[in-house]
Formats: C-alpha cells, sequence, structure tokens
C-alpha cells in the first residue's frame, strides 16, 4: 500500500483546523494540503531524489519537507547560520537533484537513494566532520506514536517551532503535528518576547533548550503562564534554579535526551514523575542500554528501536555517556568525545557545568580539557559572569567538587559559542581555551 502523505490525511479528516500559524496568518490543514500540492507540482525529481534546501523556517520551507516526501524524495535542510565556504562541501556531499533557497545548483547532482528516506540531516559537526543521517518516514512515524503515547498525541494540540527545521528537533515536531493533526506557531528565529506572545495564545506545548527556557523567564518576570501542558528541555544541562523557575512560572518541565541519529527524543520524563533529576525512562518502543559502565555505572548509552537512523541500528552507539537509575531513568554525563581523563579520572564536562551554574555570579559556563605535563589532562572553564575572581570561583568550587573536578583555569567570555540549537559549540570553545588558557 502506498504511503500517503501526513499532511493529505490532516486535511481529510480536519480540514478547516488549524495547521500552520506564521507571522499572523494561519493556514488550515486544507490551505496547507494545496500548497504542499503546488509545490510538488513544481519538483524536477524523482523518487529517491535528493532535494537540498537553506532557510530559516517558513511556511515555504515546511511545505518543502512535506512537497519532498509526498514524491518519494529526500528532503536535505541545510545550517542557515553556515557561511558558503562552510555550505560548499556539504552541498556536495548531499547530492541533491535540486536546491532551494540560496544554494547554488549542485555541479554533480543525482544521487540515488531509498524513497523512503524523509530526510537527510547533517549532524552538528561541532566535535568533527559533519555526517549526513538517512531518517526514514517510519523513524518520523514512530518518534510522533512514542510522543502521543508519552504526552498525548491530541489534534487540539499546539506547538511552539522556535527549533529550526534545519535540525532534527524542528522537523520530528512539524511531522508530529501533521501527523496528529495538531498546529504549528512556527517562528523564524527564537525570539523570548514573541516565545512569550505565542504561550498567551493558544499553544499548549514547547520545546526549548535551557538558554532559552532561561530567556524566556527572564522576560516573562512574575506574570504565570496558563494553558502550556507540557515543556520539553533538552540540549544541556539545566540548573535546579531555573527548573524551579520555571515552575513557579506555570511551566510543566520535562527534560529530555535525544540526537539526530535516532530521530530526536530517546528519553523523555514522565508529567507524572518529573523531577528534574534525570532525563527520564526511554520513550515507549525505545530501548537504551549503558554499555562497559564503570564502578559508578556509567557507560555508553546505545539506543534500539524503530526511531533509530537507517543502517545505523539494531543499537545505535550514541558516543555519549550516562547512567540508569533503578527505575530506568536515564542520566547524561557527557560526550565521550568530550571526557576529560585525568590523572586517571573521569571528569565529565556536564557534572561540573551543573554544579558551576549553581554560583550566582555565573550566567553560562563550560567545561573543557586541557593538555597537561603532569596530570594527561586538566578541566579548564570558560564562563560569562557578572563578576569574575577565579580565586574565589576556585573556592567555591573546591567546597562542592572533588579536587581533580575543580577547574584549574577560568576564563571569562562574553558569551558561550553556541549552534543554531543552543548546544555548546565546543570546537570554537576549544579553540578558545587553546588561545587563552
Amino acid at each position: 500500500m502506498k504511503r500517503e502523505c501526513p499532511v493529505a490525511l490532516a486535511a481529510r479528516a480536519r480540514p478547516d483546523a488549524p495547521a500552520l500559524i506564521f507571522e499572523g496568518r494561519t493556514w488550515t490543514w486544507a490551505e496547507a494540503d494545496r500548497a504542499v500540492s503546488a509545490v510538488a507540482a513544481e519538483l524536477r525529481v524523482e523518487p529517491g531524489d535528493r532535494i537540498a534546501a537553506r532557510g530559516w523556517n517558513s511556511p515555504e520551507l515546511a511545505w518543502l519537507f512535506f512537497a519532498a516526501g509526498r514524491v518519494g524524495a529526500t528532503f536535505v535542510p541545510l545550517n542557515a547560520r553556515l557561511t558558503p565556504r562552510e555550505v560548499a562541501p556539504l552541498l556536495e556531499q548531499a547530492g541533491a537533484r535540486q536546491t532551494f533557497g540560496d544554494l547554488e545548483p549542485p555541479a554533480r547532482p543525482g544521487v540515488k537513494g531509498d524513497e523512503e528516506v524523509a530526510a537527510a540531516l547533517f549532524t552538528s559537526g561541532t566535535t568533527g566532520v559533519a555526517k549526513l543521517v538517512e531518517l526514514t518516514h517510519e523513524n518520523f512515524r514512530a518518534s510522533a506514536s512514542a510522543n502521543a503515547i508519552r504526552l498525548g498525541g491530541e489534534p487540539t494540540q499546539r506547538w511552539l517551532g522556535t527549533l529550526p527545521l534545519f535540525h532534527v528537533g524542528g522537523l520530528a515536531m512539524l511531522s508530529r503535528c501533521a501527523l496528529y493533526g495538531a498546529s504549528i506557531a512556527l517562528e523564524a528565529h527564537f525570539d523570548a518576547g514573541r516565545a512569550c506572545a505565542a504561550m498567551d495564545e493558544g499553544v499548549t506545548h514547547v520545546s526549548l533548550v535551557p538558554t532559552m527556557l532561561e530567556r524566556v523567564l527572564e522576560v516573562r518576570g512574575a506574570r504565570p503562564f496558563v494553558g502550556v501542558k507540557a515543556a520539553l528541555i533538552g540540549g544541556g544541562p539545566m540548573t535546579s534554579s531555573t527548573l524551579q523557575r520555571a515552575r513557579a512560572a506555570g511551566l510543566p518541565v520535562l527534560q529530555t535526551y535525544g540526537l539526530t541519529e535516532a530521530c530526536s527524543q530517546v528519553t523523555t520524563e514522565t508529567l507524572e514523575g518529573a523531577d528534574g533529576t534525570t532525563a527520564g525512562p526511554p520513550i515507549p518502543g525505545v530501548e537504551v542500554r549503558i554499555v562497559e559502565p564503570d564502578a559508578t555505572g556509567v557507560g555508553e548509552i546505545e539506543v534500539r528501536g524503530p526511531t533509530v537512523a537507517k543502517g545505523l541500528g539494531p543499537w545505535l552507539k550514541t558516543k555519549d555517556l550516562g547512567v540508569l537509575d533503578s527505575a530506568g531513568r536515564l542520566t547524561i554525563r557527557s560526550r565521550r568525545m568530550d571526557l576529560i581523563l585525568s590523572g586517571g579520572e573521569n571528569v565529565y564536562p556536564a557534572e561540573v557545568e551543573a554544579v558551576l551554574r549553581e554560583h550566582p555570579q555565573l550566567r553560562d559556563v563550560a567545561v573543557l580539557a586541557r593538555a597537561d605535563s603532569e596530570w594527561g589532562q586538566v578541566p579548564v572553564a570558560v564562563v560569562v559572569a557578572t563578576e569574575f575572581d577565579p580565586t574565589a570561583l576556585t573556592a567555591w568550587a573546591r567546597e562542592r567538587l572533588a579536587s581533580f573536578k575543580v577547574p584549574r583555569t577560568w576564563i571569562r567570555a562574553d558569551a558561550l559559542p553556541r549552534n543554531a540549537t543552543g548546544k555548546l559549540d565546543r570546537q570554537r570553545l576549544s579553540e578558545l581555551v587553546r588561545q587563552r588558557a
């Protein structure tokens, strides 16, 4: 049986219901279906071809994603933040038959693939060469189904679309809304004020990274949110003070863990069991195991299930380090590539960062490794601070961390470099440490 476009299905089931809201205009599902059909008619591709596009969130980018799937092509979104020099090798690797946005037509188009691949996304590349991850329509369906079991999949849901559509979180949300027949309030870029306004105008679900959440809370002030049923927070650690502020503001915060290769979410806290101490248990249908754990139970996270990208299963090696508690809930310790080995001791940057973020004068922090002739590696902290006294920071950290976890050097920065989804750009941070440590 031929797979049918989820927009077409939503248009039949809920033709007059809102599908997408953007800059004051609302498209119904019937209007969205016509828009997708119009784009599909203009495509010059065959099943299995790839379509590359670059741009910020827009209805046109959303229609293109669904139009590609409707004709059996693969959507390859490129990061709008990249320079032309950075885009060129990615475009060549993508092998797109047709391009959109400000992309040059490919010199050697024509990579033929599987028509069941909905999207091919480049990983962030912050720790090495970017790779293309192929996600099938079934990956997206499985992710949406699991999310529906965990959070409900009512067509009355409205998601706030601030995550970029050139990353898996944004595309998974867009696909989820179509499969539910729900709606998405799409934003071209993240803006804390606009996000607050959207949450006052019918948004029921949001997905943010911790820095986005903090900015929303700063802008909001004392007035609580009403109507938001779940706020998914992923992409990095969140301080306990931020969690408390968010809940005081009426946001039901649920921490999550996910990655591109698993079509976004892998684990998510449950509404009834959320306490902010873990990233929650695996979403329904997904398994998580810890491989080669150390004495404390920390080992590499591996994932199995229908959300795992094509060619990466059955057990996806995430290269992330974590631990499962007795209730099956996952706590993230670090990216394996970020692990600091100091005098035979493992230093997990995420653990140290979480402690340092509790310091009242530190607005943001990242912990990285620096080569050391005696210890092999030692931790270094790059901080955004209202006041900066390295001696006092060291003393404060020593009261809360084992000596080998305390940063040996403190570097002050105006802001920490991050990618489009708010994750730390550790490659650029490493360059900063080499220059100044």
